[in-house]
């Protein structure tokens, strides 16, 4: 099987910065390769595309990261693809960079719905507006979305019950703040999974009730707005990452070497 565990040449920073991301993020790695799970970090969102249109058990990539639907590169983007030893595409997420240093988040979902409404859920996405949460209103500036994740099931002792949710989630946390260092992160989560407190695996403080309004003002879809702020990414990411439950079995990889290397956020369908 290729190593996948490696930096892509996407991350413009300091060496200073990148050597501190590299040393938190080499045992994250280790314990994922550890239970089969091989990392790839990339920015070519064709590439990205080609690897969510093998998944015919999955909808299309939303367009916020489709290069067919939305100017991303590496510049506003990046993803995290997880594979299995037999070369299985067993993850995925993505980010992706906004400038809302004029705009709440509420204006920018609003002018911006047909890119985040979930496909088929409404009569008519001209009139379907996101709405709810007080903090629309607040989160502004650079601000990050995070999406399209997905970690496939096996059953107790699988790796959504080993805690792998939360450690592929700081992969992206870590790199996204050393390039970025934005001031809010926002995802939108089910109202199943939000109720019942899924923000936390995925590391978020934040979490509040919304709704997509449809033309007559009824519900299409329940989605949870779950974000942190500047000062939280910061306290989430001080203490090291948390240990992984093992599984009864696992699957013998090599340890890296070096780190050189319906979809919103659903970790039980898509982020």
């Amino acid at each position: 099987m290729p190593k996948r565990n490696r930096l892509a040449s996407w991350v413009g920073m300091l060496p200073s910065n990148l050597f501190k991301i590299v040393s938190s993020l080499s045992g994250i790695l280790g314990d994922l390769a550890d239970m089969g799970i091989q990392v790839e970090v990339g920015d070519d969102f064709a590439k990205y595309r080609a690897y969510r249109g093998q998944q015919l058990d999955r909808g299309p990539v939303y367009p916020m990261f489709d290069v067919a639907s939305s100017y991303i590169d590496r510049t506003n983007g990046f993803w995290i693809c997880g594979f299995n030893s037999n070369d299985e595409l067993i993850h995925t997420q993505a980010v992706r960079l906004l400038d809302l240093s004029d705009v709440s988040l509420a204006t920018h979902l609003k002018d911006h719905r047909h890119k985040y409404i979930t496909p088929d859920t409404t009569p008519d996405p001209d009139v379907t507006f996101y709405s709810g949460p007080e903090a629309l209103q607040t989160i502004t500036g650079k601000v990050c979305y995070q999406g399209d994740f997905w970690l496939r099931a096996n059953g107790l002792g699988g790796p959504r019950s080993q805690g792998t949710t939360a450690l592929l989630s700081r992969i992206l946390f870590e790199l996204m703040v050393g390039a970025w260092n934005p001031s809010f992160v926002f995802a939108l989560v089910p109202k199943r999974l939000g109720a019942k407190g899924a923000h936390l695996r995925y590391g978020y403080t934040h979490c509040e009730p919304g709704r997509w309004l449809g033309p007559d003002q009824q519900v299409t879809e329940e989605d949870y707005l779950i974000w942190m702020g500047a000062k939280d990414m910061a306290n989430m990411l001080a203490p090291g990452p948390e240990k992984p439950r093992r599984a009864l079995s696992q699957s013998q990889v090599h340890c890296p070497k070096s780190f050189a290397a319906k979809n919103h956020l659903d970790a039980s369908a898509n982020v």
